[in-house]
């Protein structure tokens, strides 16, 4: 009995014993596949570069000025637009088609009906006595039967004359600025009007080649060296304040054939004037310009006093734009410049030097 007792409680114990252990730790799971690594990616370094500038209060009084006047601009050449529009009678356009259509045998003989035609608009002839195309395009040697580029025509004073002129045998090239650009462009308002000039009267201007050109880097590759002459009328102020006169020479000995004349007619500045403060002003030194021209590949083969004034004093606070025909101060000392008259003019005649002779 007594060893019977003392087993089970042996057997007790043990089963006590069991319980008190702590159980096996668990199996650890199965290890899983290693993650890929997550890509770093940098961030974008910083723009360094600073804002533009906020325009000044003077600037932006400037561009609202401009912006003003092309409006104004733009506002006055719709209503001469329509009032010339209305100038071109049936009968006028009959008469510009036989005055287009003649093949004339002489400049001479051009110039003779050319003058006088309907394609000239009313006023334009009234500055004949100052400007003398006849005399200033006899001494460029220009003939009907030649290939002339007009560089910056303007408003189309020399083209009136010289489209129908060569209207027959000959061919007008005239370079304009884009009419599709930017509306707020001046120089998309250029080419608007001159090609609303040259669309008003297809009998006389139809045949006029236009090149579009980027005024700040020239191309004239339609020509290349096939142009008997090339004609800067009163241009040249404008390429030296663009700083673009190089390019121009450079362009223009290429359209130019060999021995093709280049014709400038330019407001004259005094002789020992500085030739980029000048232009601004609109007139350019003489010598200055020869040699120049000269170093371009070109020699000069005549200068004319044609278009010399000596009553041009050159001295306006406005420029050269104090006298006719544009009369910037309007009512100031009109009646001054009007005695004045348009400016004090040189004339010259280059020719391209071969190849050969420039190197």
């Amino acid at each position: 009995m007594r060893g019977h007792l003392i087993g089970l409680l042996f057997s007790s114990s043990l089963l006590f014993a069991c319980a008190a252990e702590a159980p096996p730790p668990p199996a650890p799971p199965a290890a899983s596949a290693t993650p890929p690594p997550v890509a770093v990616v940098a961030p974008p370094p910083a723009d360094t570069t600073p804002p533009a500038p906020e325009p000044t209060p003077p600037e932006e009084r400037q561009r609202a000025e401009a912006r003003k006047q092309l409006q104004d601009d733009r506002a006055k050449w719709q209503k001469d637009h329509e009032a010339e529009l209305a100038r071109w009678t049936p009968a006028m356009h009959a008469a510009g088609k036989a005055l287009a259509g003649k093949p004339y045998p002489t400049l001479h003989a051009a110039l003779t009906a050319v003058l006088s035609g309907p394609q000239r608009k009313p006023g334009d002839a009234d500055r004949d006595p100052q400007r003398h195309p006849q005399e200033t395009l006899a001494f460029f040697g220009i003939r009907p039967n030649m290939r002339v580029l007009e560089v910056g025509p303007g408003e189309g004073w020399y083209t009136e004359i010289l489209a129908p002129t060569l209207a027959a045998r000959g061919t007008l090239f005239d370079t304009t600025s884009d009419p599709n650009g930017p509306e707020d462009s001046r120089g998309t308002f250029a080419g608007q009007r001159f090609k609303a000039m040259l669309d008003e009267a297809p009998e006389v201007f139809g045949k006029v080649q236009t090149i579009v050109v980027d005024g700040k880097a020239p191309k004239l590759e339609t020509l290349s060296g096939n142009a008997d002459a090339v004609l800067l009328m009163r241009e040249v102020h404008g390429m030296i304040n663009a700083g673009t006169l190089d390019a121009w020479l450079v362009e223009i000995r290429k359209a130019l054939k060999a021995g093709g004349v280049l014709g400038i007619e330019e407001h004259r500045a005094s002789p020992d004037a500085d030739p980029v403060a000048s232009s601004k002003n609109g007139y350019v030194p003489q010598k200055w310009l020869i040699d120049h021209i000269e170093g371009a590949g070109f020699k000069l083969a005549g200068k004319s006093e044609i278009n010399a004034n000596p009553k041009d004093t050159k001295d306006y606070a406005v420029g050269v734009w104090a006298l006719p025909p544009t009369l910037q101060l309007g009512a100031k000392d009109r009646e001054k410049y009007l005695a004045i008259g348009e400016s004090d003019r040189m004339t010259l005649k280059f020719v391209k030097v071969d190849d050969k002779k420039t190197k």
